[in-house]
């Protein structure tokens, strides 16, 4: 399957639609993909640019444990991020952001490191996109900072492979910490 490389952002229940808006934020102006109207467990309701699963039919979340989402995020050009770009034929925008393809999300309300807590982990389509999001510091300071943003606690950097993630923020603060799951 190739590399499958991801962020985790670890936080409570309650800001699951926080994090969900700031990811909406991020998606590119104009893009031609009908709205996708999300219900959350709790009753928030969202209006988001992205798919479930290559669909826009409403989604509702009350009785599911996850929300699989199609992202087309942009993401501001560092070197390593305008490299790919050029190498790819992506256009940087005006603003310097730059659409790197699609970018899947899996909004677990029960996070399988603690129930107490919900994830949004979003990962890399290709394995391509999978090395950037390693390389790029510009794409881990997008998801350390919808960390922060929406009130998570943690985000981890996740290889996809079962070895252990890394911590790269943690309640609020830069972190680079190895983090072994349990089980």
């Amino acid at each position: 399957m190739g590399l499958v490389h991801g962020y985790d952002i670890c936080l409570r229940p309650r800001n699951v639609a926080r994090a969900l808006a700031g990811l909406a934020e991020l998606a590119p102006p104009g893009r031609a993909v009908p709205p996708l109207e999300v219900g959350l467990p709790g009753g928030d309701r969202l209006v988001l640019p992205f798919t479930s699963r290559s669909r826009s039919e409403p989604v509702d979340c009350a009785t599911s444990d996850t929300l699989e989402l199609d992202l087309s995020l942009m993401f501001d050009a560092d070197d390593t991020l305008r490299d790919y770009a050029h190498r790819n034929g992506l256009v940087l925008g005006a603003d310097g952001r730059v659409r790197i393809g699609y970018v899947y999300a899996t909004i677990r309300f029960e996070s399988l490191l603690d129930p107490d807590y919900a994830s949004v982990e979003c990962w890399a389509a290709t394995s391509e996109m999978s090395r950037l999001f390693a390389r790029s510091a510009g794409i881990r300071k997008v998801f350390t900072d919808l960390a922060a943003d929406s009130g998570g606690v943690c985000c981890l950097f996740d290889t996809g492979d079962g070895a252990p993630e890394q911590v790269c923020w943690l309640k609020g603060e830069s972190a680079e910490e190895t983090f072994i799951p349990p089980g």
